[in-house]
């Protein structure tokens, strides 16, 4: 019975343990598709890298010096979650777009400082994350309410 008092501390410290280390970068390079923005401007491509498993997701765009034009990386969740995302070891600004499982953009977070630890929240349940350079929101006239075609999504044409 003793030993059972102090398995929630064991499970904390093992937990704290393994996010301590920076995360490792994934094993093989990301698969890419290309992904259309139906903007009030028209339609906006990128090609983009999919993360889609735990240990790509948690990497992310971290050490990259730079983001060519036109390309990004979306997450892909498989079914809408709620998700927080931050910039820790993230060396570039990022504008970051909240899709749901239509491919609606829900939120949008412009400017994500790089190396800053602050929480952004998709403040509702998401099934994508689309990072695109900073000032890539606003050069493309990208707003919420845009839809997001992409097979990631499983709407593309």
């Amino acid at each position: 019975m003793r030993v059972l008092s102090f398995l929630p501390a064991i499970m904390l410290a093992l937990s704290v343990s393994a996010h301590a280390a920076d995360p490792k970068p994934p094993a093989k390079p990301l698969p890419h598709t290309i992904l259309v923005i139906d903007t009030a401007a028209g339609e906006v491509k990128f090609d983009v890298e999919v993360a889609a498993d735990w240990r790509s997701q948690e990497y992310g765009l971290m050490n990259r010096k730079f983001l060519p034009r036109h390309t990004g990386m979306i997450f892909d969740f498989g079914s809408p979650s709620m998700t927080s995302f931050w910039m820790k070891n993230t060396l570039i600004p990022l504008d970051m777009l909240f899709i749901d499982e239509k491919g609606i953009v829900r939120k949008i977070h412009e400017g994500a400082k790089p190396h800053d630890e602050t929480p952004l929240s998709s403040g509702g349940p998401v099934k994508s994350v689309l990072e695109l350079n900073g000032g890539a929101v606003k050069a493309r006239n990208i707003a919420v309410g845009n839809k997001v075609l992409s097979p990631q999504i499983g709407n593309a044409r």
